[in-house]
């Protein structure tokens, strides 16, 4: 009885060539590759793209797997760049100082410092990303010999052209596969942005659109005065509080952080500026600040930001029917205080009536409760010889009601601790 071999599956004439099924995954995975991108607001995304355009190395941090990388590649194409991805803990300390080569005559022309093949390209170029990837898990010694190419650009005797990048990425150490602290003389040549995910843009990104990174539009006619505003805040806030100049935290974890230096004020003001040309929101810019100088310094600034901001006194005095009055609670409540201060430096019958209209109109434009404070104030610097305006008619119920809320509160007070 004759025996029958089975065929396999490649012998049989209905089954593609293996090369065949190769060519079909790949129209697969070209159409799963296949997105595209839409103007989105991404506050992190603007603030990349922000200290990008001013040229400041930027690292971000965010836990493995969030999207560091993707946004880079992203980041690189939107803006027509090249993009070089550099593994730094995979690197000896040599490939960012340089290979030191011997040559004719070393005792006359020295051992020049060789760079690497990828920064010969940069150069080659003239422009490009350099993505740094993975720089928590690179050893002290490696992070050592990136300070120079961090801050002067330079790598062993060459020197970077004007038009590449530096951008980094790094792991928190607890979700670091051997990660180390990041020095604190690296850590301070950066801007810091904590890099999360939102859940819309990853859900629409997944399904073909993502956000499109654009450098910021700057302003040619605010240039200069992006530029007055940002040293008048920087300084004005360094003159008041000089220990800010320079404070070197205290703990290990947070040398690893922005923290204030003469160093990271400069690249804060730097970022001030670049924002305020560009229109950048408070949102943008207090990523940039905080991630530059630290929480504490940062938002101090963020707040002496805002009071530079606000409407001169004065003005408001002048023109109390069209004042513009901030939306903002305790932006509104500073004005109203420095108008009613500004009466009392100055203490004159029409200035008077003034603040009164003001703080009418701040009744009808926003919360009333903070007109009670402005107004109690405003009525203890009358004259006797100064007629009541018709306005404050206005404000009393305000003001009664405030009062007693306030009594009300304090016998609830009272009462809850006699219970006790």
């Amino acid at each position: 009885m004759p025996v029958h071999t089975p065929l396999a599956a490649t012998d049989s004439p209905s089954a593609p060539a293996p090369a065949d099924q190769l060519d079909v995954a790949g129209k697969l995975l070209t159409l799963l590759r296949d997105t595209t991108t839409e103007p989105r607001p991404d506050t992190q995304l603007e603030a990349l793209t922000l200290a990008v355009a001013a040229d400041l190395p930027v690292l971000l941090w965010g836990e493995p797997g969030i999207g560091k990388s993707a946004a880079l590649t992203q980041l690189a194409a939107a803006l027509d760049l090249p993009l070089t991805t550099v593994i730094a803990s995979v690197h000896e300390p040599s490939d960012f100082s340089g290979l030191p080569i011997v040559g004719d005559d070393p005792a006359e022309q020295g051992v020049p410092m060789a760079p690497p093949d990828w920064a010969v390209r940069l150069v080659r170029v003239g422009r490009g990303l350099l993505f740094l990837d993975e720089l928590s898990t690179a050893p002290p010694a490696v992070q050592a010999a990136l300070l120079r190419l961090v801050l002067e650009r330079r790598i062993g005797a060459l020197q970077l052209p004007p038009g590449v990048r530096i951008v980094a990425a790094a792991n928190p150490r607890s979700s670091a596969a051997d990660g180390w602290e990041l020095s604190p003389p690296l850590a301070n040549r950066f801007v810091h942005l904590q890099w999360t995910h939102d859940h819309e843009v990853v859900v629409r990104g997944l399904g073909g659109t993502w956000p499109r990174a654009t450098l910021p539009q700057l302003s040619p006619r605010k240039l200069s005065e992006a530029v007055d505003f940002a040293r008048r805040a920087v300084c004005g806030l360094l003159t008041a509080r000089p220990k800010l100049v320079h404070q070197l935290p205290s703990n290990e974890t947070r040398r690893g952080g922005p923290w204030p230096s003469p160093r990271s004020w400069e690249m804060t003001l730097c970022l001030i500026a670049f924002a305020t040309a560009a229109g950048s929101s408070r949102e943008v810019l207090s990523l940039l600040v905080r991630g530059t100088v630290g929480d504490g310094p940062g938002l101090e600034l963020l707040a002496g930001l805002d009071r530079m901001d606000l409407p001169d006194p004065e003005v408001l005095l002048a023109d109390p029917a069209g004042a513009d009055l901030p939306e903002r609670g305790d932006l509104r409540q500073a004005v109203l205080d420095g108008v009613v201060a500004a009466v009392r430096n100055r203490p004159e019958k029409s200035r008077w009536d003034a603040a009164w209209a003001l703080l009418v109109r701040a009744l009808e434009t926003g919360a009333p409760d903070l007109v009670v404070v402005p107004a109690t104030t405003l009525a203890t610097l009358r004259r006797e010889d100064w007629d009541v305006p018709a306005s404050i008619e206005k404000l009393a119920g305000v003001v009664s009601l405030s009062r007693r809320a306030d009594r009300a509160a304090a016998r609830s007070a009272v009462a809850v601790k006699a219970g006790r």
